[in-house]
């Protein structure tokens, strides 16, 4: 499986996104020392539903989602630079959450086990800014201040799509994506939030201050 950033997703032709500014740093707090290191329970995310607007209709997550694939990409997506589209290594076991699908958008929460090993947290300051693409969409991938965590590895990312649909129409759609890293004693885990958007929408849209307290509640529920 391919490695992912961030950044929190998950994940063709690479397309270039043009001089890239120099990004600021993502707020991130760093790993737990060992001596704070806790449970985490992927069991649980499913209590994290609660931090949801009422009327959402909430299924299970696809066992192999990560946040790229949520923006909208298939299997064969491709970033730009690579490096910037790296997923972290995780265990076999799929990846557990839930979605939810309502009038501000589409709301994904997951948490993948993680591959024995301590994380790679990637120096992310070439990738302020990257795109990726993957069958008729491209994206831009922007860089975001994260929530900090106790004892976690934050990043947050927010994402324009753009999809050529039948007939060459463009439709649009955006995305906030915000991870954690955290170290358990049954191994580290990367939990995601992903909302998304569509722009053109009458009904107000779910926002990534929404989507970051998110993260911060899935965290907490998952340790208990």
């Amino acid at each position: 499986m391919r490695l992912f950033v961030v950044a929190t997703v998950v994940l063709a032709a690479a397309v270039g996104c043009g001089p890239r500014p120099a990004p600021e740093p993502a707020t991130t707090s760093g790993p737990a020392p060992r001596s704070s290191v806790g449970t985490v329970d992927p069991a649980r995310i499913q209590r994290a539903r609660d931090g949801l607007p009422p009327g959402y209709e909430v299924v299970d997550i696809d066992p192999h989602a990560n946040p790229v694939s949520l923006w909208g990409f298939g299997p064969d997506w491709a970033a730009d630079p690579p490096e910037c589209g790296a997923l972290p290594a995780r265990e076999t076991e799929p990846t557990r959450g839930w979605s939810a699908s309502g009038p501000g958008g589409i709301v994904y929460a997951g948490v993948m086990t993680l591959a024995p090993g301590v994380p790679e947290v990637r120096d992310a300051r070439s990738c302020g800014q990257w795109s990726v693409s993957g069958g008729h969409a491209v994206g831009t991938v922007t860089r975001v201040p994260a929530p900090e965590i106790d004892g976690a590895v934050t990043a947050g990312t927010s994402t324009a799509v753009t999809t050529v649909v039948e007939g060459g129409t463009e439709t649009r759609s955006h995305a906030d994506t915000f991870t954690a890293t955290i170290a358990a004693e049954s191994g580290s885990r990367h939990v995601f939030v992903t909302v998304v958007t569509d722009p053109g929408s009458p009904n107000p849209a779910l926002d990534a201050t929404f989507a970051a307290d998110l993260l911060v509640k899935t965290v907490s529920v998952l340790r208990g």
